[in-house]
């Protein structure tokens, strides 16, 4: 009796996404099926960590995986072999093995495979080249697993009996808790200091120009009050004026490394407006494969997930190709640029980049949606960018002396060569803040006569260190070493949705619970909330990865100190009782005055009789503008994904809605209503005119053509 023989191979990744552009490259000979992720997890119900038995973890498939993994079974059954293709870091590792052990794969065959890019080439070539399973990477990830688990399991509990049933600890969401909070103590704590600064509009022949005051008797200008400022005036004005110098020099300004995921999270916040969860969430979709015309599904960027600023030789050379053919050999440096990673850098994958520059921006516009558009350009000419040559600025400076102990200078640039900035768009640096740009004032030489027309002394205070947004508090927690690129997103999202953090105007502000959460993780977990103790960790379970460590001897070191810290702070602290705050809303169902609660998307009314009454209410905030339709008071909403958005309290006898505010100014060109708009070039008015798009910005009440 003969038997059919498998007429395929069997490859598993994590997402239908990835599973449908890698079929495509493979062809009939494989089957490309997706695990949805995780397919096993400790149990959510219980501890789920055997202390007793060498801190063994107790996984289980997860809720809702049963019907997945039955497919995955079957077609495994049916497979010649089995290829574990999950995503290329410790995670990605993790998954592979638990798919091994639940298909009774051997993890030391060779069955696994990873590439850094969803390209036909590379998934082609990684196909040939199958490795065991790294067990060391999944003991680290197994660590960590377990480390998480011990401090959430355990104190979490702690917080419910002494404060409020339902929060949580987490050995990095209460450490980036505390970052929130210490910002927010720096800033009431801070005594603003006066200063003032000075300037001077010089004649200097046919020219005008605004000079600061640079010196003092040799000395650099320190101005603290109102007396020494007029005393400054006073000298100003007294001054017999010449120029003392002038001074042209070049300056270079280097290109920037290619991303990792830290920085594509704080550049795609600064330029793009987005949120770390919102930047990851896009970021996978283009390293995943998203449909290109012509094409079929293509992965357009490399994994996403690094801390490295390496890049392959191969994929410097074909920007190096692109660069000279584009904008020419000028901007092509002799030799391709290296960049150096930080020292603490895992260097596992290549920097984030395009994983074919051939595929530009402009020719996949089409099949995009506008956020993959505008993530996926600002990936690219970052790449293309970091491979040119330097911008350079011609750098003019001319100072004035008064003849009494005072210099005044003025200075100003102007773009000699783009370089890279043909490109890439940078930030003008802080240290030039005084640096005019535009064309260079000819025709001054040193010893001309210059006159005074004007002094202006204007007084300043001291500004306290900036809140956090989402982007600066990734580079904090990746400058202290707390999480690693994968965690920066989800622990982010995880202190705004437990209402440890809040997001007000971008900012991120401590609410009262998290403040109160953090005072007792400082006085009873100091090690838990200590961010040179979290780092440290980090690093120790890096050394699990690379094989200098075992997994279980980091967590035994960690886990005696730890519990004889939990006993003392059981006994230790008193019951804290927070109280709701009370509005004067009366609830319209049992009669009592509605309470204030922290949900997920912010503050909402409760009825304090919960869980007899259960009413709810959103919070509503009236703008001064009517509806633009009926007249009628627009309010401020929340959508049920969290998004602020205007319609009129006449709902649904009124259909207005709008996700800018509506303000009371008519479109000077076609008459409609106009809306609110902020980017980073400003506040403008919008006409809601689709035909229109009228734009007036607020600064300088300009109009233009969007």
């Amino acid at each position: 009796m003969s038997t059919k023989k498998p007429k395929y191979k069997l490859v598993i990744v994590e997402s239908p996404a990835k599973a449908k552009t890698i079929g495509k490259f493979l062809g009939s000979t494989y089957k490309v099926k997706a695990s949805n992720g995780h397919i096993r997890d400790l149990p959510k119900s219980r501890f789920g960590v055997d202390v007793d038995n060498g801190f063994e973890p107790q996984y289980i498939t997860i809720r809702g995986r049963g019907d997945v993994l039955d497919t995955i079974r079957k077609e495994a059954k049916g497979a010649k072999s089995v290829i574990l293709a999950t995503d290329p870091d410790r995670e990605g590792e993790a998954i592979s093995w638990h798919l091994a052990q639940v298909l009774g794969i051997d993890p030391s065959s060779l069955c696994r495979v990873e590439f850094n890019e969803i390209t036909k080439k590379t998934v082609n070539a990684a196909i040939k080249q199958p490795r065991a399973i790294n067990m060391e990477l999944v003991n680290a990830q197994q660590a960590r697993r377990v480390l998480d688990r011990i401090v959430g399991y355990k104190i979490s509990p702690l917080l419910w009996k002494k404060i409020k049933k339902g929060l949580s600890a987490g050995r990095v969401q209460s450490v980036t808790t505390r970052l929130v909070v210490d910002r927010e103590e720096e800033i009431e704590a801070f005594v603003p200091e006066e200063y003032w600064s000075a300037e001077g509009t010089m004649n200097v022949g046919t020219q005008v120009l605004q000079a600061k005051l640079a010196s003092v008797d040799g000395e650099k200008v320190k101005i603290s009050n109102a007396d020494t400022a007029e005393k400054i005036r006073v000298r100003m004005q007294a001054g017999k004026y010449t120029v003392s110098a002038v001074k042209r020099s070049e300056r270079h300004r280097h290109p920037l490394p290619p991303f990792t995921t830290s920085n594509l999270q704080q550049e795609a916040g600064r330029k793009l407006g987005y949120s770390t969860a919102k930047t990851m969430q896009i970021a996978q979709q283009l390293y995943e494969g998203v449909e290109v015309e012509g094409q079929g599904s293509v992965g357009l960027i490399s994994y996403i997930r690094t801390d490295s600023v390496r890049l392959s030789d191969e994929a410097v050379s074909a920007a190096r190709e692109l660069i000279s053919r584009q904008y020419g050999a000028e901007s092509l440096p002799d030799k391709p640029i290296v960049y150096k990673g930080k020292s603490n850098a895992q260097d596992a994958h290549e920097a984030i980049r395009p994983a074919n520059v051939e595929l530009t921006p402009e020719m996949v516009k089409k099949t995009l949606t506008k956020e993959q558009y505008n993530l996926y350009k600002l990936i690219y000419n970052r790449f293309i960018a970091c491979q040119m040559t330097d911008a350079v600025y011609e750098v003019q400076q001319i100072e004035m002396d008064s003849g009494n102990g005072l210099v005044l200078r003025t200075s100003a640039e102007q773009c000699k060569f783009a370089g890279f900035t043909a490109v890439y768009e940078i930030e003008k640096d802080p240290a030039d803040e005084a640096m005019q740009s535009g064309k260079l004032i000819s025709g001054i030489q040193p010893g001309d006569a210059a006159t005074l027309a004007d002094a202006q002394m204007e007084q300043h205070f001291t500004q306290p260190p900036a809140r956090y947004t989402e982007a600066t508090l990734v580079r904090a927690l990746e400058e202290n070493g707390i999480g690693r690129p994968s965690t920066y997103a989800p622990t982010i999202s995880t202190v705004i949705n437990r209402g440890y953090v809040v997001r007000e105007k971008k900012q991120l502000v401590p609410s009262e619970l998290g403040i109160m959460t953090t005072d007792l993780m400082k006085e009873y977990f100091e090690k838990i909330v200590d961010t040179e103790f979290t780092a440290g960790m980090e690093a120790k379970l890096d050394e699990v990865e690379t094989g200098k460590r075992q997994w279980r001897d980091v967590i035994t070191e960690f886990y005696s100190p730890f519990m004889q810290t939990l006993e003392t702070a059981e006994n230790q602290i008193e019951k804290i009782e927070i109280k709701d705050e009370v509005s004067d809303v009366v609830c319209d169902k049992c009669g009592a005055m509605m309470v204030y609660k922290m949900g997920r998307f912010g503050k909402f009314l409760a009825c304090p009789n919960f869980p007899e009454c259960r009413n709810t209410k959103a919070i509503v905030t009236e703008i001064a503008t009517p509806c633009p339709k009926c007249g009628a008071k627009v309010q401020e909403k929340i959508s049920r994904k969290g998004k602020r958005f205007y319609g009129c309290e006449r709902y649904p006898e009124c259909d207005f809605v709008s996700w800018n505010m509506p303000v009371e100014e008519k479109c000077p060109k076609c008459g409609a209503y106009m809306t609110l708009s902020e980017n980073r070039k400003g506040r403008f008015h919008v006409c809601s005119n689709e035909t229109c798009r009228n734009r007036i910005k607020l600064d300088d009440e300009e109009s233009t053509e969007k």
